[in-house]
């Protein structure tokens, strides 16, 4: 899902991207230089904001999931404003975002990390505990749902009851997770699919503006995009040729004539940086080429006065 970088959910980009239960916390296996509970040193050192409560719990959930724990400053290569939590057998890393300036409610969302950008995965570390927990108790697969609860500890017991799912007596898995958990985007595109393919084409689109409302994921523009892919299943427009305007807005609006418009229009020069931020981490998930735009990035956020976050860009092990 794609993030909007810049300023929160006002930022003007929008291309498409296109555990055993117990209180004290055991020692996560890290290779870091921070060491064990290297994440939390890490958020706090070098992201410099305050790390989520129950982050430990997740990765130990991680864990049993058969995840391996990365470094948080392995990041070469990856879009700069993620902290790595674990990769997946398959490849596929989990990480948390790390907004310059953070939507309400959204301050370190879990992601999954892409080539183009990142995919919003929960809202919030205890958000994805809980639908974990929720989604294990669901298979009704005893051995691995008892490690997940057990990795879960105190968290998971704030957060859900095991067979809560079952005693609910709602069939559908989506429809709990969003009544019981929360909203999240890949549920909210899955019931659009199962309507188009029913031909109920108005809940479709129904269900595609609710997703797009700005309360739901503030700073993501992944819910306009699918949105704007449904409308033209309807319409004869040319996805691809939008996708190229957008593309072309954006090189102008990074150019040195582009910056000087916007300053001309009397925006302050440190939101023109971080706009101009936010548009190089768009053009660079186009290209899936991060590296190529650190330095310019981490420069725009200096400017803007954003010291912290500059130097968390330029970080890596």
């Amino acid at each position: 899902m794609k993030a909007v970088y810049g300023g929160g959910p006002c930022s003007p980009a929008l291309l498409p991207s296109l555990i055993l239960r117990r209180r004290a916390t055991s020692a996560i296996a890290c290779s870091s230089s921070y060491g064990n509970l290297g994440h939390i040193s890490f958020i706090k050192d070098v992201a410099a904001t305050q790390p989520p409560e129950h982050l430990s719990y997740l990765l130990k959930m991680l864990q049993v999931r058969g995840d391996t724990v990365m470094s948080p400053g392995a990041r070469k290569g990856l879009i700069p404003l993620v902290i790595p939590l674990s990769k997946n057998p398959s490849g596929i890393i989990t990480a948390l975002l790390r907004w310059p300036t953070a939507p309400q409610g959204m301050e370190m969302p879990v992601v999954e990390v892409r080539k183009h950008g990142v995919w919003l995965l929960a809202k919030n570390v205890d958000q994805y505990i809980h639908r974990l927990l929720v989604e294990e108790d669901a298979r009704n697969s005893n051995e691995k749902r008892a490690e997940l609860f057990d990795a879960s500890s105190d968290a998971g017991e704030k957060l859900y009851k095991k067979g809560d799912f079952a005693e609910s007596q709602i069939a559908n898995l989506d429809v709990y997770l969003l009544k019981k958990v929360g909203l999240f985007p890949d549920v909210l595109e899955r019931k659009v699919k199962q309507h188009l393919e029913n031909r109920d084409h108005v809940s479709a689109l129904i269900t595609g503006e609710f997703y797009t409302k700005k309360d739901h994921f503030p700073g993501f523009a992944r819910p306009f995009v699918f949105n704007a892919e449904v409308l033209l299943k309807f319409e004869v427009a040319d996805l691809a040729q939008w996708e190229d305007e957008q593309l072309e807005y954006i090189k102008e609006k990074v150019s040195e004539e582009g910056r000087q418009e916007d300053l001309k229009r009397g925006k302050a020069p440190e939101q023109v940086s971080l706009d101009e931020a936010a548009f190089l981490l768009d053009l660079a998930s186009v290209e899936g080429m991060w590296t190529d735009y650190l330095d310019r990035i981490a420069e725009c956020y200096k400017e803007a006065g954003l010291e912290d976050i500059s130097r968390f860009i330029l970080y890596s092990d």
